[in-house]
C-alpha cells in the first residue's frame, strides 16, 4: 500500500453503525408473508394493532409501518386490485375524499411545508405491495431529506407509531370533511 493510500485511509473515520432492530421484522418476513397485507389488515379485528385509523365504505386509512415522515399514511381500497383503472368510480371518489381529508388533518397536526400524495402502480413503478393499489399521503418539510436519509439510508422520526396513530385518529375524529 502506498503512502498516499495509507494517509487517505487514516483520514477516513471508522464506519458508524445505527442499530434498527425494529426493521428485522420487516426484513425477515418481507418475502415470507403469504397473502396480501392490505387484504389481511382489515380482517385482524384490532384496528389499533393493524394501525387502521379510519374505515369507510370502500377504503380504509392505515399508517405506513415504515414511514418516510411522521404522519405517513396510506388510503387503501378494501378490494384487491392491481390497477387504478379497475377501481370502481365510487371507490375512487372515496379514495380521493379520504386523501383530501388526510391532507387537512396532516396540515393541522404537523404544519408541513407541503404534502406528497401518490401511487406506485406495479413493481417496476416502485410499489412495495404491487398487487393492491394504495394512495400514499405524507407531510413534507423543506430539507427533510438530510444526510441520514440520503447517505445513511436511515430515517429519523421524532415520534413513535403509537403516538402518530393517536394523533391522526383524534385528528380525523375532530375534522370537518372538505
Amino acid at each position: 500500500m502506498g503512502s498516499e493510500t495509507s494517509r487517505l485511509l487514516l483520514l477516513c473515520p471508522a464506519m458508524d453503525y445505527l442499530w434498527t432492530p425494529w426493521r428485522y421484522a420487516y426484513v425477515s418476513t418481507a418475502e415470507k408473508t403469504s397473502g396480501c397485507i392490505f387484504c389481511e389488515l382489515p380482517k385482524l379485528g384490532d384496528d389499533v394493532r393493524a394501525r387502521i385509523v379510519q374505515r369507510a365504505h370502500y377504503c380504509f386509512i392505515v399508517l405506513n409501518t415504515y414511514p418516510y415522515t411522521p404522519g405517513h399514511v396510506m388510503v387503501v381500497p378494501f378490494a384487491h386490485l392491481d390497477e387504478l383503472q379497475k377501481l370502481p368510480r365510487e371507490a375512487a371518489n372515496e379514495m380521493m375524499h379520504l386523501s383530501q381529508k388526510m391532507e387537512q388533518v396532516l396540515r393541522q397536526l404537523y404544519k408541513p411545508d407541503g404534502v406528497n400524495l401518490g401511487m406506485n402502480i406495479g413493481k417496476a413503478a416502485g410499489a412495495g405491495v404491487a398487487g393492491h393499489i394504495h394512495m400514499h399521503v405524507l407531510p413534507r418539510w423543506v430539507a427533510d431529506s438530510n444526510f441520514m436519509s440520503v447517505v445513511g439510508e436511515t430515517r429519523i422520526l421524532p415520534e413513535t407509531l403509537d403516538v402518530t396513530y393517536e394523533r391522526i385518529k383524534n385528528g380525523l375524529q375532530s375534522t370537518v370533511s372538505p
